[in-house]
Order: C-alpha cells, then sequence, then structure tokens
C-alpha cells in the first residue's frame, strides 16, 4: 500500500500563490504517476496534475496551464504543486493521488491511493 500526506493548503487572494505538498510512504516503489486532483463544493473531483513517478513527465489540466507546475523529488518522496496567479475559482479541496497500475494520468479512476485532502481558497 501507499499512504499519502498533504500539506500546504490555506487562504489566499487572487493573484497570489501556494505550494502545496504531498509526502508518500508505504510501497511508493510501485507509483507509476502521481496526480494532483480538486474538488470544488457540489461539484466531481477533477483532474488538475500529473507526474510520472520515474521519468518526470507532467500533465496538467488546460484550467491551469501556465499558472500552475508540478514536481517531485524521489529522494524525499515527495510530490509539489506550486500553484500561482491564483483565481477564485481555483478554490477546492486538494487532493493528491498516486496510480500503481498503468500511465494513464488523468483518469481519475486508475488512481488507487489518496491522501485526505488540503483547503485552498483564494479570496477575490
Amino acid at each position: 500500500q501507499v499512504q499519502l500526506a498533504e500539506s500546504g493548503g490555506g487562504l489566499v487572494q487572487a493573484g497570489g500563490s501556494l505550494r502545496l505538498s504531498c509526502a508518500a510512504s508505504g510501497r511508493t516503489f510501485s507509483t507509476v504517476v502521481m496526480g494532483w486532483f480538486r474538488q470544488a463544493p457540489g461539484k466531481e473531483r477533477r483532474f488538475v496534475a500529473a507526474i510520472t513517478w520515474r521519468g518526470g513527465s507532467t500533465y496538467y489540466a488546460d484550467s491551469v496551464k501556465g499558472r500552475f507546475t508540478i514536481s517531485r523529488d524521489n529522494a524525499k518522496n515527495t510530490v509539489y504543486l506550486q500553484m500561482n496567479s491564483l483565481k477564485p475559482e481555483d478554490t477546492a479541496v486538494y487532493y493528491c493521488a498516486a496510480n500503481t497500475r498503468r500511465l494513464t494520468p488523468t483518469n481519475r479512476g486508475d488512481y488507487d491511493y489518496w491522501g485526505q485532502g488540503t483547503q485552498v481558497t483564494v479570496s477575490s
């Protein structure tokens, strides 16, 4: 199993920045891709960004391209999400997830381990 723990959420004004962290433990060597998803109140959980654990290839939702950057530190088993130029519509609970099955970065259903989530609130 893989355990995930997010941190770094909070309240920020529009135009500001936050960096989320996701610390992974357990059978991390089995991870194919790590992803970030977000869920706003009353909405589905949606893909934000992902990174392959070994090669470091990155993938982004169109809504965050150019503003968010995903990165990883394999030595620390940690994935980061740097969020710049934040907008009120970025407000959501952000979840870190691990996909140990296949290289399908944007498919929520293929992620088999999830963190507890961290709240990000962007005020206008």
